[in-house]
Formats: structure tokens, sequence, C-alpha cells
């Protein structure tokens, strides 16, 4: 089976839910993730974000999902790490 262990993704959202919260929502999608957020820029609507979700099994697709509810877009994927194990 393999697993989805890293993902770094560029993720575009309303300055509403704050980077905070954005973070808290998204690491609370799975058990066990760790979410590292970093606000890359700033308008007068928006911000850019990069965004590393690290877990033992990340669903992308709940992880996808969650950043949709809360207003965000995806922007693309810039980092994958997974792992095969048996």
């Amino acid at each position: 089976m393999v697993f989805v262990k890293k993902l770094v993704l560029d993720v575009l959202k309303p300055h509403q839910p704050n980077a905070l919260e954005f973070c808290e929502a998204i690491a609370s999608a799975g058990n066990d993730y760790r979410v590292h957020l970093t606000v890359l820029e700033v308008d007068e609507k928006t911000e850019t974000l990069q965004i590393t979700v690290e877990g033992n099994a990340i669903d992308s697709a709940t992880l996808l999902a969650r950043i949709n509810d809360l207003g965000g877009s995806l922007h693309s994927i810039d980092e994958v790490e997974v792992h095969s194990e048996s």
C-alpha cells in the first residue's frame, strides 16, 4: 500500500479565516496532521499561502475538500512524498 506522507501546496484564500484558523481547520482533517503555513503574498482581498502538511497517511481528497470549504483554492501541488509499505 502507498501512503502520502507530505504535501506542499500553493493555495489562494480570502483574508478570513485568518492563517491560524485556516491551519487549525486543515490539521483537524486528519488524526496526526502537522501543518506549516507561510504567507507568501497579501493583496486587497486574498492571501497566497504555501502549506506543508505531514502525516502518516494523508487523505488528499479530504484535505483539498477542507481547503475548498474554507474558501481556498489550490493553485498547485509543489511537493509530494509517498511511502510504499507492505
